[in-house]
């Protein structure tokens, strides 16, 4: 019986120790898990912070090259070709406006019935009348060649030109519009008028035009002055006036 309960006694001694000892081994088990997985985290963390550091740095340089970025939609820099145009671009318009504002002007004139008759008398007489122009350039526009009009006028202008850079400017924009021959305004010209043209281009002067402006003035004189005294427009054009004088 004593043998029994001694024999008892050590079985649950060793129990005793073995769940002692297991719990030692595990213990320092567990807790080196728990220092290996902080160090995880704070690798984890360095590298985060590692990575976001150079994203942050790269967001204001970034910024900056976007707020000196040069492209023709944003013209955020001088050497933009849109701003490099645009002074061009508005000295153009600026002559065409010009150029073709005595002829808007001539629109609103109206004329009386002793110069519609005279334009009848001869082509010179209708183009030394402004609003004989007028009325010839709105029939040259019914039959798609009021470019020859504009033209003449535009010449007109240019012969009165005396600064040396306004004629060399002025010269360029009048070749562009109506003697090259990419323009949709180009007027009909012969090859040797042409020639004469691209020779004085190299020195512009106030005459560099008058051998284009002569024949197309010749060629609204023979061509195109004979249809508008034969037209509705001219005839309407002279009854309204005659009935109006006779009124007044």
């Amino acid at each position: 019986m004593r043998l029994l309960i001694i024999l008892a006694n050590e079985h649950v001694m060793c129990c005793i120790g073995s769940v002692s000892v297991a719990s030692c081994f595990l213990q320092p088990m567990g807790s080196e898990r728990m220092e290996m997985r902080k160090r995880q985290m704070s690798v984890q963390q360095e590298s985060v912070a590692g990575t976001t550091a150079p994203a942050q740095n790269e967001q204001p340089s970034q910024g900056n090259r976007g707020s000196n970025a040069c492209c023709f939609c944003w013209c955020c820099c001088c050497s933009c070709s849109w701003n490099e145009d645009r002074d061009e671009r508005n000295r153009r318009a600026s002559y065409d406006f010009k150029a073709e504002g005595n002829a808007d002007f001539e629109e609103s004139l109206k004329p009386t019935a002793e110069e519609v008759c005279l334009w009848g008398q001869s082509f010179d007489k209708l183009m030394h009348c402004p609003a004989g122009r007028s009325a010839f350039r709105q029939f040259l526009r019914t039959e798609f060649s009021e470019e020859n009009m504009l033209f003449w006028l535009a010449c007109e202008e240019f012969s009165k030109e005396t600064n040396k850079s306004v004629i060399e400017e002025k010269a360029r924009i009048i070749y562009e519009d109506y003697i090259s021959i990419l323009s949709p305004k180009e007027v009909s010209l012969d090859s040797r008028v042409r020639e004469v043209i691209n020779r004085n281009m190299l020195e512009p002067t106030s005459h560099t035009f008058d051998d284009a402006q002569l024949q197309i003035f010749t060629l609204m004189q023979r061509d195109s002055y004979p249809r508008f005294m034969n037209s509705m427009v001219y005839k309407n054009l002279l009854k309204t006036v005659s009935e109006q004088s006779v009124e007044s």
